[in-house]
């Protein structure tokens, strides 16, 4: 073996790289001395791109493909090394991998709240976030004006600049939508669009791309939120006056049925004892003494509401109800109304209040 042969075999090269960190941009090809034998073979895998970067200046860009480095497929390193087409001697350049997958499922959000201007609500503050997707366009670009010397580049090292990007022109195009807040959620897709459109012109100056970009939320402070939660109640809702004469009458209808319950339970336990009275043969024995009864409760006193110019006025009770008839403030034509009645009734349908019409006052004192 001859001492070119000899030489020939120390700078066999095969250069590659395969990588499974899943974040790394770009990676240096390490070479003891950085000496590539000329016709050493370079692998370049899909999803990659390898850059040729002699004594500090960007040579040649390689895309997936399987090449032999000599002077054919190296036209701008052939210049810089100034090579004759016989010359075969080691050369000395830096191999930069770089990827060109695209790194997905990336964060970005607001720090602080964006100030809006809000057709309805006025100004408003806003927060959004979502995911966004990066993938490099330009290796040689990217390398120049991103990676430098650094011999690994990750993407965590670019990605606070890229959120930086986003939420400023999310901010604009937001600001600027003129979409009022309660729509904001059914245009997050075309909100969506409009902000890749404006980041894409900014990271284009890197060598990257933003291929896919998402609005996940859009959401106002808490405390508005809250009230806007007290508006929507107010709309199911309804009618104020009517939904509170339907908690008066489902209220009034729940005492009555315990009531009920407490007089079937007095009753029952009345019938108990008066059996635990009679003999085995049911008769009773003669020194017993009668069984208490126990007295009927008291009647439900009634409230009455009054109809009058369209709107309704009470609830009175029945007294109160006495003194307006007597002072001519009730009349037997005026409608009323209580609960559990069935719709509004005249003053002089209702058998209760009826009465209060028929007794007149008896004469004056003499003299008066």
């Amino acid at each position: 073996m001859g001492i070119f042969d000899f030489l020939s075999g120390e700078f066999i090269d095969v250069i590659h790289w395969t990588d499974d960190t899943r974040d790394t941009m770009v990676w240096r090809f390490e070479r003891e001395g950085h000496e590539i034998k000329y016709g050493a073979k370079l692998t370049v895998r899909e999803g990659q791109a390898a850059v040729f970067v002699h004594e500090g200046q960007l040579a040649d860009v390689f895309t997936p493909g399987l090449y032999m480095l000599e002077t054919n497929n190296m036209p701008i390193l052939t210049t810089l090394q100034h090579w004759d087409h016989g010359f075969k001697s080691p050369f000395k350049s830096e191999v930069y991998f770089v990827n060109t997958t695209r790194f997905s499922d990336l964060k970005w959000g607001t720090k602080n709240p964006i100030m809006c201007r809000d057709p309805e609500f006025g100004p408003v503050r806003l927060r959004a976030y979502g995911t966004y997707t990066v993938k490099v366009s330009d290796p040689s670009l990217f390398l120049t004006e991103i990676v430098g010397t650094d011999g690994e580049f990750t993407m965590d090292e670019i990605s606070y600049q890229i959120r930086n990007i986003i939420v400023q022109a999310f901010s604009r195009v937001v600001a600027g939508s003129g979409i009022p807040v309660l729509d904001m959620a059914a245009n997050t897709a075309d909100l969506g669009k409009l902000v890749a459109t404006e980041i894409s012109k900014v990271v284009a100056e890197y060598g990257l791309t933003i291929p896919e970009f998402y609005i996940e939320n859009i959401s106002l402070p808490e405390a508005v939120e809250a009230a806007m939660d007290k508006r929507t109640s107010m709309g199911i809702v309804g009618n104020l006056d009517n939904y509170m004469k339907f908690n008066a009458a489902e209220a009034m209808g729940a005492e009555n049925s315990a009531m009920a319950a407490s007089m079937g339970a007095g009753m029952g336990a009345g019938l108990g004892m008066g059996m635990a009275h009679q003999g085995p043969w049911g008769a009773r024995p003669a020194a017993a003494a009668p069984a208490a009864q126990t007295p009927p409760p008291p009647p439900v006193e009634h409230v009455w509401h009054i109809a009058e110019s369209g709107e309704t006025k009470g609830p009175y009770s029945k007294a109160e109800m006495g003194q307006m008839a007597a002072k001519g403030a009730l009349k037997r034509e005026t409608f009323v109304w209580t609960p559990g009645q069935d719709g509004w009734l005249k003053a002089e349908d209702v058998t209760e209040l009826a009465q209060l019409f028929t007794i007149a006052p008896p004469p004056p004192p003499p003299g008066a």
